[in-house]
């Protein structure tokens, strides 16, 4: 075998030097990875998606599922079990001209997508080898060329990526022939085969299959009843995955939940009791912190199927599922546990509910369950209370409703929602109302008023990308164009259009949901005009905005307007390949050739700390060995559970005798000022500490990075932030403060953040 080793580092000792010229750096570096190749993938999938017809669809999907399961799967197990040394860690003058990948060598992960691939590309259409051969011979070649492949890499790369390729078309037409013919049988009688989309069934064989074929209700059903089961399992072993970390809220959360309260300083205690669960059933891992999450996500697009199949038919009510997986801010609150999970499920169970409540049958049963939702949603955010004045304004907008007002239910309703805020009542009472100060200066209750278009403009970018750009226009247009067919003056016919002597039908519905939804976010869009709003703050409001979107499109649709499927299309191809870039940091280095810049990209908040916590352990370690004990002190609430969540020492601790406290303050400023363990002046005189400060990292512009990104190099190296003092409350506490200096902390081949350490000696008493 040494004669083989000898080929293949002479081979690529000739490629990569003898062959070198700085035209050829640029091409295959090009070749290798650049800036258009993400946004251009993306406009060719929606095209493809929008034109392409069954077969362009069928073609998507499959080398979706080919390359999503093949590349991380089977590459990636075969770079750790054959770990094989890149080329320029052994060969010391190797050029390299584009980087330096950080996992093993064999096989080659570019040259094995893009055979996979082109082979799938092949199968569906014929023409494309002539095209997309040469480009992955080329893009084969270009890894050998920068040095970070041998020739054996790619050629092993490019045999294993055709052959999970055509494994996969195999396995996926066999699945596809035996259960879509049991379960879907109305769409495997329109394509019997995935490979050949456009194979039609005889007359004689699809009227036979029709006859049998279950109802097109039942036929939807079971597909949405199938997505739902689908997106809980992936969601949970993405969570127990560990490919992302907890977020500086969930952990601190996470302590919350080891210290149950009637509330806390600055949320109400749904939080807490949710992580308890899911902590109890999972253990203290990330698993457990989040997961209630996926299965709120669940449970929430099983209540809206439910209630918009009713109006909408059965297929609809299945897409507007598709366009809940296509929003990222609805996709992220099924992944990551924060307050904004809790009150969206509740807010749309109380919904739900209450339409049924006030229908001119609605009795009080129905009013107790609108209640407890509504209160439960307060328990978990404090604007769940906006939904008393939703109620109010459709029942002021929409007389029928008003008999309702001349019966106990809506009473019932109001008085078990306040019931509920008996526990943050109490807890507030006890503690002089901090929670209404927080509330107050978070909402910059108490500045003077200054009209401002900076924040309403960034309000609105913000909402746009989180609730998809395509579905966020469509949900105010359709907030704003409904009224056209509510309007007395409608013309007869108009999609939507109630007859006077119909009390309920689509247009009440249409209205109850603006009321449900509408005037959230029209009230947090005008308070942006005064004071900064977070994008999650109209969480609540999406559900049933989109539902109203959904009303609002399928009437356009059946009205004519055939523009509504195409963009569509587009708003899930988009939205989909977004959230598939967005959770799979991998995907995201590869096709991006990089990473997304700082202030973009949210995996940042969600990652690096494991490697935080081990750079602060290293220096606790060092300082405790000393022979006096020590402990860490964090200096805001968020590094605080961060360090108690990924410190093995601290996570046992942090009911009884905390390893890890935040900075001492005269006022509250977090939930730690009210737990007395946690005042480590009264607990640990005399000890030792090691204080971590997360330093915020002054970005470069946006618009830098994107000319570097356009430009193919690797962007501007991350800037280093300036070194803080120490804050003079440590130095009052401590005899000696010494400044370890900053730290950079990586993950993934990037900076991801900087801390600076302290070593804090004797504190005093």
């Amino acid at each position: 075998m040494a004669w083989l080793q000898s080929l293949d580092t002479n081979l690529l000792r000739f490629i990569n030097l003898q062959c070198q010229h700085p035209v050829l750096d640029a091409v295959m570096s090009f070749l290798s990875g650049n800036r258009l190749f993400a946004p251009a993938l993306v406009l060719l999938t929606i095209w493809v998606l929008i034109k392409g017809g069954v077969r362009g669809r069928v073609f998507v999907a499959v080398l979706a599922v080919i390359l999503s399961v093949g590349d991380p799967l089977v590459i990636g197990m075969l770079k750790k079990l054959i770990a094989r040394p890149r080329p320029f860690v052994v060969i010391a003058d190797l050029h390299v001209p584009a980087g330096r990948g950080a996992s093993g060598s064999m096989p080659s992960g570019h040259a094995s997508i893009w055979c996979a691939a082109t082979l799938v590309s092949y199968v569906y259409y014929r023409w494309s080898w002539r095209l997309l051969v040469p480009i992955a011979a080329a893009v084969a070649v270009s890894r050998v060329y920068l040095g970070v492949h041998y020739p054996s890499d790619v050629l092993v790369g490019a045999i294993v990526g055709a052959g999970y390729g055509a494994a996969g078309l195999v396995l996926l037409d066999l699945v596809w022939r035996r259960a879509g013919r049991a379960w879907l049988p109305r769409w495997w009688a329109r394509f019997p085969s995935l490979l050949q989309p456009d194979l039609q069934l005889s007359a004689d064989k699809r009227a036979a299959l029709e006859t049998h074929a279950v109802p097109v209700e039942l036929h939807w059903q079971r597909l949405a009843y199938g997505l739902v089961a689908l997106m809980l399992i992936t969601r949970l072993a993405y969570l127990a995955g560990g490919t992302i970390e907890l977020s500086e809220d969930e952990a601190y959360q996470w302590i919350w939940s080891k210290h149950l309260a009637l509330s806390y300083y600055s949320k109400p205690p749904m939080i807490a009791l949710a992580q308890r669960l899911g902590t109890t059933l999972c253990g203290d891992t990330v698993l457990g912190v989040r997961l209630l999450s996926p299965l709120l996500g669940a449970g929430l697009m099983l209540i809206i199927f439910q209630f918009m199949r009713k109006v909408t038919g059965t297929q609809t009510a299945f897409l507007l599922l598709l366009v809940f997986l296509a929003t990222p801010l609805l996709a992220v609150g099924s992944t990551l546990l924060t307050i904004d999970p809790l009150v969206v499920f509740f807010w749309t169970v109380a919904m739900v509910l209450g339409w049924r409540a006030v229908q001119p049958d609605g009795t009080v049963w129905h009013w107790v369950g609108v209640g407890l939702a509504m209160g439960l949603a307060f328990l978990s955010k404090y604007n769940g209370l906006y939904q008393i004045l939703c109620f109010g304004l459709f029942f002021l907008l929409w007389p029928p409703a008003r008999v309702q007002l001349r019966r106990l239910g809506p009473y019932v309703a109001l008085g078990l929602t306040l019931a509920c805020t008996w526990p943050v009542l109490v807890w507030n009472a006890q503690h002089n109302w901090i929670t209404l100060q927080h509330v107050a200066d978070n909402a910059q209750l108490r500045q003077a008023w200054q009209p401002t278009l900076r924040f309403f403009a960034q309000f609105t970018a913000a909402e746009a990308g989180l609730l998809n750009p395509i579905f966020f226009v469509a949900a105010v247009w359709a907030m704003v164009a409904f009224w056209k067919y509510n309007s007395p003056g409608s013309a007869p016919g108009s999609p939507g259009r109630i007859d006077p002597s119909s009390a309920w039908d689509r247009r009440a519905l249409m209205l109850y949901l603006f009321c449900m939804g509408g005037p959230v976010l029209l009230g947090h869009w005008l308070y942006s005009l005064r004071a900064r709003v977070h994008p999650n703050w109209i969480a609540p409001a999406v559900v049933p905005l989109f539902c109203l979107m959904t009303l609002y499109w399928q009437a356009r649709w059946q009205a004519g307007l055939r523009s509504v499927g195409r963009w569509l299309a587009a708003g899930l191809g988009l939205g989909l390949s977004a959230l598939m870039l967005l959770h799979v940091p991998r995907l995201q280095t590869r096709i991006l050739d990089g990473h997304l810049p700082p202030a973009l990209d949210p995996l940042r908040r969600v990652s690096g700390w494991q490697a935080t916590a081990e750079l602060v352990r290293a220096a606790w370690q060092r300082l405790e060995a000393e022979g006096q004990p020590a402990f860490i002190i964090g200096h805001h609430y968020g590094i605080t559970g961060l360090l108690a969540f990924y410190l093995p020492e601290a996570r046992t601790r942090v009911a009884t005798t905390p390893l890890v406290y935040c900075r001492s303050s005269a006022q509250p400023q977090n939930q730690f000022y009210f737990w007395p363990h946690y005042r480590y002046r009264d607990s640990r005189p005399g000890q030792n500490a090691i204080y971590v400060a997360q330093v915020q990292t002054a970005h470069y512009p946006l618009g830098q990075w994107v000319r570097a990104w356009l430009s193919g190099t690797s962007g501007p190296e991350p800037l280093r932030p300036q070194a803080v003092a120490a804050p003079p409350e440590l130095l009052a506490e401590f005899a000696v403060v010494n400044d370890l200096g900053l730290q950079p902390v990586p993950s993934r081949r990037r900076v991801v953040r900087w801390i600076q350490l302290f070593e804090c000696r004797n504190l005093r008493p």
